[in-house]
């Protein structure tokens, strides 16, 4: 889903570069402020295995599903190459406890993990702009239902966040941005109804493509 949805939007931004060679456009600088909405693919990667409160094994792991949502980012320059981003937006996810011929939905839960990086612009000068980044990330997790006589709680928490990505200048101020970030986190999930507990690690890739304004 992800390698899918970067390759068409990756093609999808080409065309449009392509097509503005001839076009003036606002090069990053100092003191810029960019404002990126952008479509987001959150694909959670961990698998952690499901335990008694005591800490025997029920052969059974916690994995969390995939969603895309809109999101928005906030850049500012405070020179021509270094950048501060926050990145908002809200995801949904189904954690489901799977093993042998069990698949069960435990908790739909909604995610706000906002992620705040530090960015250096290699090329803030040219039409395709890559960037590196680095920062944290606060996973807040709000709302949804706990299913099939589950009750689990999840604790909130911090991470860590790693991106690369690219601005590819179209027209004045305006560009097509692509993004992508590896977030590390894990977090902890008790369900004492039912005494048992579990990691929860998400450690989601997250893969973003939308549209800028440089103001």
């Amino acid at each position: 889903m992800i390698i899918r949805t970067t390759t068409t939007a990756f093609a999808a931004a080409l065309a449009i570069a392509g097509a503005a060679q001839a076009q003036d456009f606002q090069p990053k600088e100092k003191g810029g402020i960019v404002l990126n909405v952008r479509v987001t693919d959150v694909a959670p990667q961990g698998s952690d295995p499901i335990t008694t409160l005591a800490g025997a094994s029920t052969g059974l792991r916690a994995k969390a599903n995939y969603d895309v949502m809109p999101t928005i980012g906030l850049t500012y320059f405070f020179t021509d190459n270094l950048a501060v981003e926050a990145i908002a937006g809200t995801t949904q996810h189904t954690i489901r406890a799977k093993g042998g011929a069990t698949n069960v939905n435990v908790k739909d839960t909604w995610v706000l993990p906002p992620v705040v990086s530090l960015q250096y612009h290699l090329a803030p000068k040219a039409k395709v702009s890559p960037y590196v980044g680095a920062g944290v990330n606060y996973m807040l997790f709000y709302g949804g239902d706990d299913k099939n006589g589950f009750d689990l709680k999840i604790d909130d928490g911090f991470g860590l966040a790693l991106q690369a990505g690219v601005d590819i200048a179209t027209h004045e101020r305006w560009s097509v941005n692509l993004d992508v970030k590896k977030i590390f986190f894990e977090t902890d999930a008790v369900d004492r109804t039912n005494r048992i507990k579990t990691k929860v690690t998400l450690n989601p890739w997250v893969a973003s493509a939308g549209v800028g304004y440089r103001f």
